[in-house]
């Protein structure tokens, strides 16, 4: 039975795919982007608060708010390959353009009652390394590996007002997602045994290309959240984001039968807190930690993934009551990380793939498929209001470079000796940079 040496990589949510902490966003609106994703601990923006904390859609001062916009995301995602067969050098996948959309209406029923309804892309991951024939160096036969996944909420939400002090809120998060990964999956089929010219011809390998095209699923899960407003001088906030399983069928073929296997992933469960404060006319800053439990999701543990912890700072001043300015800094410790002497014994059980796969495999998938390792975000925004019911919002965010690299034993499937695959020493790597742009347009009436 045939081994899939390469999957490429999996996950979650947006139209189109991206990543930040993890494979979600640091923050959806301008304005929360702006600010290094806060939105937990202090308000930020009627429409924000529908994903980030609804209680915080009760400080709105009109009666109704609408917000369209979207993120052009431009990631620079490489991955490198190293063995005794050779070392790629660092290539450069071509999936690094993106716009990523989001709308929300926020409506004031009553004195304390809010409503709101959202749709987001919130999170996903991609890469395109379709005829790159650098990134066979270290197997001697073509890759072509691409995985695009993207996952997208659309949230109702309410929050009640209990006094002039506390909020409470709850939403229901329905959920999109679509994946779609492939990989060329190769045998050895040269003469045994193989000497280091057999390897170094394609010839002597049998590949197919394993993907099922892309796969959609829905899902379904709920938040919960809480806010204190000590006289719009002190800000606290709580929220919980339940998990949102999703199961994408006939995604992958990893024991080379034609038959396609489904996947199961698990968007995580967070808990997030968040303070505060606006010291002076004008000026508001604000810090949230996030929780983020990878570790216990399916499909995302199954791969490895530890939990993060999320911290984002930001501060919005106004110079004149028409121009906000903003900055921020985001920062959580990349879920993947780099590893050593990994086995090249199969171990690792995904739900509902047929075939099991060694340690160094997963790293495989996890850096050069899905390469979610950016660490530092750098975020810069500002808001004017054309009118009295028109406004703009407009962010930058800058991740910084992360580099994460594994090594181990890594095998390849020989046909003519089943029991003897071709074994070495291989290196893999990824490396993740971004930049992206966000704009929003409001309407207050």
């Amino acid at each position: 039975m045939r081994k899939a040496l390469l999957i490429g990589a999996l996950f979650s949510s947006a139209t189109l795919t991206f990543a930040t902490n993890g494979d979600n966003l640091i923050g959806l609106t301008p304005a929360s982007r702006g600010m290094g994703g806060i939105g937990v601990g202090m308000p930020v923006g009627p429409v924000d608060s529908i994903f980030r904390n609804p209680a915080w859609m009760s400080v709105m001062e009109n009666k109704f708010t609408v917000q369209f916009g979207g993120i052009l995301f431009m990631p620079k995602v490489k991955a490198r390959i190293k063995s005794s067969m050779g070392d790629s050098g660092w290539i450069k996948s071509k999936a690094d353009t993106f716009v990523v959309p989001e709308i929300g209406i926020v409506h004031r029923i009553s004195d304390r009652l809010v409503f709101g309804l959202g749709a987001f892309g919130v999170s996903g991951m991609g890469v395109d390394y379709r005829n790159k024939d650098e990134l066979q160096a270290a197997y001697q036969h073509p890759l072509n590996m691409h995985t695009a996944f993207q996952f997208m909420r659309i949230i109702p939400a309410l929050a009640f007002q209990v006094n002039d002090m506390v909020t409470i809120s709850g939403a229901i998060h329905g959920a999109w997602g679509s994946l779609d990964m492939g990989a060329n999956q190769c045998i050895y089929t040269g003469p045994n045994p193989p000497t280091m010219a057999d390897l170094a011809n394609r010839n002597n390998y049998a590949c197919t290309n394993a993907s099922g095209g892309q796969s959609q699923a829905l899902g379904i899960g709920f938040q919960l959240g809480a806010s204190l407003n000590f006289g719009d001088f002190l800000y606290a906030g709580l929220t919980y984001q339940s998990p949102v399983s999703m199961t994408y069928k006939r995604v992958f073929d990893t024991d080379g039968n034609e038959k396609f296997e489904d996947l199961k992933l698990q968007q995580p469960q967070e808990v997030a807190f968040g303070l505060g404060a606006a010291p002076l006319d004008g000026l508001k800053v604000g810090l949230d930690v996030r929780w983020i439990n990878w570790k216990n999701a399916d499909g995302y543990g199954d791969f490895k993934w530890k939990d993060q912890v999320i911290y984002s700072i930001g501060a919005e001043y106004k110079p004149i009551d028409k121009l906000s300015l903003r900055v921020g800094w985001n920062y959580g410790k990349t879920p993947i990380r780099g590893k050593s002497n990994l086995s090249a014994t199969s171990t690792n059980n995904i739900p509902n793939f047929a075939q099991s796969f060694p340690d160094f495999n997963v790293e495989f998938f996890n850096l050069a498929g899905f390469p979610a390792i950016t660490e530092n975000h750098l975020t810069l925004g500002l808001g004017y209001d054309i009118s009295k019911t028109v406004g703009i919002d407009v962010s930058y965010v800058r991740a910084f470079n992360k580099t994460v690299e594994s090594s181990g034993t890594s095998c390849i499937p020989n046909q003519g000796s089943p029991t003897n695959p071709i074994c070495q020493s291989a290196t893999v790597g990824a490396k993740n940079a971004q930049d992206s742009i966000s704009v929003g347009l409001n309407w207050k009436f």
